[in-house]
């Protein structure tokens, strides 16, 4: 039986186009490699943060089903690779996944079918790197066979205002047919398809909006620095400077970047660019300034328990969050694991709490969670917000905590120390 579209990667971006897909009518077949994610979506249960049990349970009324078997592939109309692509040891990209990806799916790959490439990477990937390998293995020919595009995923994990439906797909296609191809298939699912002038354009998208990012968290951040030195409150000057209606928009600093995208995908671009010759100056610094904060929390710690005549060694410190992004499990990139093992380093004892993070290791070691919170903040010598899940009552941390750092500045003004 024939499947409007199979996407190859179940797990951050490719299980909520899957689900965004499937709510909107369109038969979905999902492949993966990894056995135990196949059968445990098709038995209801999900292998990602924010897709709950009765979200598959849906996935599965409305016709999905997940398969390892490559087979499947061929009965698609198109397919969206949702291969992740990680920076390896040298800080290179590591595009494996999306090669095993297109060679599954070349070898089963039907004339007519829209391929469609939504990992994140560098400009030039999909016709320089993807294409070749679609091509050598199906024997067809991208742009007149079948039709090849690339649109950047702008998922937002754990966003309660912006989905897949209302945010716009960006499209950029190898040819124009390409472009309004894979424009008819995200027509069916998004409110607005925004139209790139090609493949490389599409793919710049995803690393202009990331970099934005980055750069902004930097500058912020060293703002936090700067501001705590002079003996500025800089959320005080947040406050006020989000007022002004046009050429400005709010950051705010934090104890460092995590996630799947802002952590990760500026390097994509200083890779790319450095195979041309030249570095990228403005993001690898801004890089390089967020990748400082952990150490620089640390910094406050200590200076924080001396104030008050302790070190460092031998104190009790407590972090609450240590997930990347509030009220989410994935720890992706979080800071907190550098922070506690720079903490265990200097002779801390850690210990943690997080509503969604049952079991939490530091360099191999497992680290004590606090069962009671309010005990435990009351315990330590040092209390530490990393992420301010909504669950924490931070008035009440910060009259039950001996000391408080809020690296998110959440607490009420004068109630804890902020970063």
């Amino acid at each position: 039986m024939p499947a409007d579209l199979a996407i190859l990667g179940l797990h951050q971006f490719g299980l909520p186009l899957a689900q965004a897909a499937a709510a909107s009518g369109i038969g979905v077949i999902g492949y993966d490699t990894d056995q135990a994610v196949v059968d445990g979506l098709n038995t209801g249960r999900s292998p990602i943060d924010g897709l709950s049990a009765a979200g598959v349970r849906r996935m599965l009324a409305a016709g999905f089903r997940a398969t390892s078997d490559p087979a499947a592939l061929g009965r698609a109309r198109t397919a969206v690779i949702c291969a992740p692509t990680p920076l390896g040891e040298d800080r290179a990209l590591d595009l494996s996944a999306v090669a095993e990806a297109a060679r599954t799916l070349a070898a089963h790959l039907r004339p007519h079918t829209t391929v469609i490439l939504e990992s994140t990477t560098y400009p030039g990937t999909t016709e320089e790197f993807l294409r070749g390998i679609l091509e050598d293995g199906s024997g067809l020919r991208a742009g007149r066979d079948f039709h090849l595009a690339y649109s950047p995923n702008r998922l937002d994990p754990g966003n309660r205002a912006h989905g897949i439906a209302n945010t716009p797909k960006v499209i950029g296609g190898l040819t124009s047919a390409c472009t309004e191809a894979a424009a008819a298939f995200y027509g069916r699912i998004t409110e607005r398809v925004v139209r790139a002038r090609g493949l490389r354009e599409a793919e710049a998208v995803k690393l202009l909006e990331t970099n934005y990012r980055q750069v902004n968290i930097a500058l912020v951040n060293e703002m936090a620095v700067f501001c705590h030195d002079a003996g500025i409150d800089l959320w005080d000057v947040i406050r006020c400077a989000e007022t002004k209606p046009f050429g400005f928009q709010a950051f705010r600093p934090g104890p460092g970047v995590g996630g799947h995208g802002v952590a990760l995908d500026p390097n994509y671009l200083s890779y790319k660019v450095r195979t041309l010759g030249y570095p990228l100056r403005v993001v690898e610094l801004a890089q390089e300034v967020n990748g400082r904060m952990p150490r620089y929390v640390v910094q406050r710690c200590a200076t924080l328990l001396n104030e008050h005549g302790k070190s460092v060694r031998g104190a009790r410190v407590l972090l609450l969050g240590v997930t990347y992004k509030a009220d989410l499990a994935d720890q992706e990139g979080a800071p907190a694991r550098e922070i506690g093992s720079r903490l265990m380093e200097l002779g801390a004892a850690l210990s943690y709490h997080d509503p969604y993070v049952p079991e939490w290791r530091v360099m191999d070691r497992p680290v004590p969670r606090a069962d009671s919170l309010w005990e435990a903040a009351a315990d330590a010598d040092l209390t530490v917000l990393l992420q301010h899940h909504r669950t924490y009552d931070l008035q009440g941390l910060a009259v039950k905590a001996q000391l408080l750092l809020d690296t998110r500045g959440a607490t009420p003004a004068g109630a804890a120390a902020r970063l």
